[in-house]
């Protein structure tokens, strides 16, 4: 055939529309081989990264979810073997976070307090429970790697995906299939999920029992969020930030000297007891509250928190999460601190404000986080692809209403004697705050009939407590005993 300048402009001009065109493909898989010594030792693992579907009511693919499954090598007995599954939170984060820098065999290239370092890149997890379970990381719709999949002309209908309800149904879908895929089903499950993945796990617990058929040994939330609390407002909302504050005002050292001599276990359940007793009454009473309790009452929050009773006055004893982040270094070197870890200090425009013009973390944490995934998917695991690893994906708006996944929890314990409940927190975290959790941990079971199978750790670091090494250890040492404890090896499910 002779090629014409014509031809050869057509069949170029072919080729540079071709090669623009991205596309993830929908079901396919990479396997890759590695090793990892834990606790000191070695082992083999096999790593498989890629797509799987996620299928409409007539079986046509609507959205292609990346994940990445980890199972150690030479196990006999594969069926003794629990599952972990494993989700972050946002809503809209991809699963990098606990991938790179908790659970997974690799973690982040950063400092032993979780600050980056240059060059980029991943190293052995020394503390991986890939020691006891095999791991799977999954990227919801439009996080990570997935991708939603309109129909050709058509949008993408949204509330198949990006709603509490919607997420927690497509996803436990989606978890039979793997499940099936894989031949799991005699396997012990077990479900994780970081911060809204707090509220995605306890959602998924009834949802993969009453819907799949798939029940679950335990389920882990690692600085949940709890909308029943979180921007509902309100006195209990409110004053359970304080013994947040508490602890973050003790790590910068601006408590009084009799808190600030003391160990930090020591003075947080003073401050838990006040906020219980008598600032969750106090803030209730409002504007009628008599004005001698209220001067008490700001005198002992500016004790616990660090903040001057002036401030606390002003804001009728209700204080922002978001003024302490821009005030409690105001007067000592004029720093921010992180809303998601207070350790984290930042630098504004400006002294004076209500809030911080950024977040001091969260900037810290893409700094190390995003050149880390991009390289260890695609250089070590194989994944090649031209999308966008998506570190917080478009999901919004999303549906908040018919929040019952507190209550679904509660259902799926009582109705399963093997789930059991643990809930890890960082004692800096002012978005999901520890005490929060507690909180929440609290409300689940009001009876208190099945107190004995929920377990509280909380830790000297913020929302994602594992970055800093020491916590790093000690979580996953906490995980490591919870899947431990909580396989029953013949044991009947019985009450």
């Amino acid at each position: 055939m002779k090629i014409t300048p014509l031809l050869l402009f057509a069949l170029t001009t072919m080729g540079v529309l071709s090669a623009q065109e991205r596309k993830l493909p929908v079901d396919t898989t990479v396997t890759t081989q590695h090793s990892v010594t834990v606790n000191g030792t070695n082992f083999a693992y096999t790593a498989t990264t890629g797509t799987q579907p996620v299928w409409d009511k007539m079986g046509k693919p609507i959205a292609a979810l990346h994940y990445t499954y980890y199972r150690r090598n030479s196990i006999k007995n594969r069926d003794e073997r629990p599952i972990l599954f494993s989700f972050n939170g946002g809503p809209g984060s991809g699963s990098v976070w606990m991938h790179l820098a908790y659970t997974g065999p690799r973690i982040l290239k950063i400092d032993d307090e979780g600050y980056p370092v240059q060059p980029y890149g991943v190293k052995e997890n020394p503390f991986s429970v890939l020691d006891v379970t095999d791991i799977v990381f999954i990227n919801p719709a439009n996080t990570g790697y997935s991708r939603t999949i309109p129909e050709t002309g058509k949008e993408v209908d949204r509330d198949m995906f990006f709603g509490i309800n919607a997420d927690v149904k497509y996803l436990a879908e989606w978890m039979n299939t793997f499940i099936t895929r894989n031949n799991r089903w005699r396997s012990p499950k077990y479900i994780i999920g970081e911060s809204y993945g707090g509220t995605r796990v306890m959602g998924l617990s009834l949802a993969l029992q009453n819907q799949q058929w798939m029940y679950l040994n335990g389920v882990i939330m690692v600085s949940p969020a709890d909308y029943k609390v979180i921007r509902v407002g309100g006195p209990v909302s409110s004053a359970l930030n304080l013994p947040y504050y508490t602890a973050s005002a003790w790590y910068h050292k601006a408590l009084p000297p009799a808190l600030q001599s003391k160990d930090l276990m020591e003075i947080l359940p003073e401050s838990e007891e006040f906020t219980v007793n008598q600032l969750i009454p106090a803030i209730a009473k409002g504007g009628f509250i008599d004005a001698a309790e209220r001067n008490a009452i700001a005198q002992k929050m500016a004790y616990y928190s660090g903040l001057a009773e002036k401030d606390i006055l002003e804001h009728n004893l209700d204080v922002p999460t978001a003024f302490f982040w821009k005030n409690l270094m105001k007067e000592r070197g004029g720093f921010t601190v992180g809303r998601l870890d207070s350790r984290y200090r930042g630098i504004d425009k400006q002294l004076s404000g209500e809030r911080p013009d950024y977040n001091s973390e969260i900037t810290s944490w893409l700094h190390s986080f995003t050149p880390a995934i991009n390289y260890y998917l695609q250089e070590e695991l194989g994944f090649k692809t031209d999308i966008k690893y998506n570190m917080f994906g478009p999901v919004r708006p999303w549906n908040n209403e018919d929040d019952t996944t507190r209550d679904d929890l509660r259902q799926a314990m009582a109705q399963n004697p093997y789930l059991n409940v643990l809930v890890q927190s960082g004692y800096y975290d002012g978005a999901t705050t520890y005490f929060n959790a507690k909180y929440t941990m609290w409300q689940i079971d009001p009876s208190g009939r099945m107190k004995d199978r929920f377990e509280f750790k909380g830790y000297r670091s913020g929302h994602m407590m594992y970055l800093r090494r020491e916590d790093l250890k000690k979580a996953n040492d906490d995980l490591r005993n919870f899947i431990l404890r909580t396989m029953t090896k013949g044991e009947p499910a019985k009450y």
